[in-house]
């Protein structure tokens, strides 16, 4: 398992600037898209999904993404670096966490609402990373 990591790039540039396409699925609705900022030294998630799907889209800044998969004890833990433009697929089952090695922005589009208690049902929470 590599963790894919793109790096949507702008399609139509002029005068004006650019329109990158970040994401373009057919299949995929997106229930919630929240903007999150972190601070450097702060790590993030350390859980995983049953349900939900999601990107990150790194605005600024730069993080390790970390993932494993929840169902084999004995998986490696993966790790790559994000920096702005890069994203990344969060899928159901994959145990992921984000330390930041800069102040972050990034984008999380998810396919569940964000909602706390319906989040909470969905989550399980396990340390990968510290």
């Amino acid at each position: 398992m590599a963790i894919k990591v793109t790096h949507p790039r702008p399609e139509f540039t002029d005068d004006r600037g650019g329109i990158t396409r970040v994401i373009d699925q057919d299949k995929v609705t997106f229930r919630a898209i929240l903007r999150i900022t972190s601070n450097k030294g702060s790590i993030r998630s350390n859980h995983y999904h049953k349900n939900d799907h999601h990107y990150l889209y790194i605005e600024s800044g730069k993080c390790e993404y970390s993932e494993k998969k929840a169902s084999d004890p004995n998986a490696k833990v993966e790790t790559v670096t994000l920096k702005p433009g890069d994203m990344v697929l969060s899928k159901p089952g994959m145990i992921h966490a984000v330390k930041f090695l800069e102040d972050c922005v990034l984008y999380a589009f998810t396919t569940e609402k964000r909602e706390q208690d319906k989040y909470e049902q969905d989550t399980v929470r396990v340390k990968i990373i510290e």
